[in-house]
């Protein structure tokens, strides 16, 4: 089937589905394969449960004249998504980077949300379906569209960005996410740099932070840039003021106080600032979207239960937002502090490295109430002081005697970890 036969009848359903536990009435169903499932032995399924159309790539699985058989299934989702983004043709964002990808794009979103009408990347769908997904989301009505895009190797942002075919883009930052799959830090900022090689090529426009050494080398002598940060030469003059513990940042004469910790997020909320006064938001509109903003879902949030004041930070970790982390906590001026540390995933050979890196400095730094908990900060060289556990399960029977009363708790930890469940405990 031709990509706009199949919009034609994409057109006329209410939604797009890939999974069955989720219908919609009337959508149309897209029978995906992965490793452990196939979509295509759920077709009938997805009909009962109220499909309009299902799209199988096995002919088998067609089991009525609403069956559109295609060669492959993934890749007739993506083709259709950028088929529609070029019929609706809104402008659109999208943003990539080792941290911060979500909490940027939800700041951004509300900033431009007091101006205009804006639709984002819904949690963190940004891979080779949810970025597609995203797509088939906007409508023509909408005046700008964020997509936020993920990826764990060479090339996957390079073919992301074909999907999207981005207007603007942005850099969150370069770390030590993915060091696996990326090959190395400096795989790291090759892979991400797809984006700006994108821009580049098809001569859109690139937010860059002026104060990021590592962006200002990336992007070269590439004219079409809005840059920010505190250099006077700045589109955008944008300076960090605290963080102690939520971040505090001058612009445009105004103070603006953030509901987030961490003077890593300044970064975060400067570029969602610089966006906004690109697209002539008024000052007093990005003051009131950035300070009515609250981080949910595991990310930056400060939780109170009794005496004890939480930061919960578990929804990923690698080695440079856990060291960020660390020094935010640091900083913080407070008293009984408590650490509880997941293992960070997808570092390959670096694993034993930069687990051992986070454990000295943690000794360095804390002297005691130290918590952490995997099998790679298992196998670290630690001191009396620092309590190991191999497993969740393990760390559970020691929580019930601690007294954490009065205390600052950092909980942090890949998503895998899953460390979240300390808080059922405490």
């Amino acid at each position: 089937m031709e990509i706009d036969d199949l919009y034609h009848i994409f057109k006329t359903c209410t939604t797009v589905c890939t999974d069955t536990r989720k219908l919609q009435q009337d959508c149309i169903y897209f029978a995906l394969k992965g490793e452990n499932f196939d979509g295509n032995k759920f077709v009938q399924k997805a009909f009962d449960g109220g499909a309009k159309y299902c799209v199988v790539d096995d002919v088998d699985a067609s089991v009525n004249d609403n069956c559109i058989i295609v060669n492959d299934v993934l890749t007739a989702l993506q083709q259709l998504a950028t088929y529609h983004r070029n019929t609706i043709n809104i402008p659109i964002i999208s943003l990539t980077g080792s941290n911060g990808k979500t909490t940027t794009k939800e700041l951004i979103k509300v900033v431009l949300e007091t101006k205009y009408k804006v639709k984002a990347t819904v949690g963190n769908l940004n891979n080779h379906i949810g970025v597609p997904l995203t797509l088939l989301s906007f409508t023509e009505d909408l005046d700008f569209g964020i997509v936020e895009i993920g990826a764990n190797h060479q090339k996957e942002i390079e073919f992301l960005c074909q999907i999207v075919e981005p207007d603007y883009g942005l850099i969150t930052n370069f770390g030590k996410a993915h060091l696996e799959g990326f090959g190395g830090i400096e795989g790291v900022i090759k892979g991400k740099s797809e984006l700006y090689d994108y821009l580049k090529l098809n001569k859109k426009t690139a937010f860059i932070n002026s104060d990021d050494v590592k962006q200002v080398t990336q992007i070269g002598d590439y004219t079409n840039v809005s840059t920010f940060g505190s250099n006077l030469n700045n589109g955008c003059l944008v300076s960090f003021k605290s963080a102690n513990p939520y971040v505090s940042i001058n612009y445009d004469n105004t103070q603006i106080e953030s509901q987030l910790i961490g003077d890593y997020n300044y970064g975060n909320i400067a570029v969602a600032v610089a966006i906004g006064k690109y697209f002539k938001v008024k000052t007093e509109d990005i003051k009131k979207a950035v300070e009515g903003y609250q981080p949910d879902n595991n990310r930056s949030e400060i939780i109170k239960k009794g005496t004890t004041k939480i930061i919960l930070d578990a929804y990923n970790a690698n080695p440079t937002s856990m060291l960020a982390a660390l020094k935010n906590l640091k900083q913080l001026d407070v008293e009984n502090k408590y650490l509880f540390l997941g293992d960070m995933f997808e570092l390959g050979a670096e694993a034993e490295k930069e687990h051992q890196n986070i454990v000295d400095f943690i000794e360095d730094n804390f002297e005691s109430n130290i918590y952490i908990i995997g099998e790679n900060f298992f196998k670290t060289n630690t001191k009396k002081s620092t309590n190991k556990f191999s497993c969740f399960e393990d760390l559970k029977v020691e929580l019930i005697a601690i007294n954490l009363e009065d205390a600052t708790a950092l909980i942090k930890g890949s998503r895998g970890m899953a460390l979240e469940r300390i808080l059922d405990l405490i």
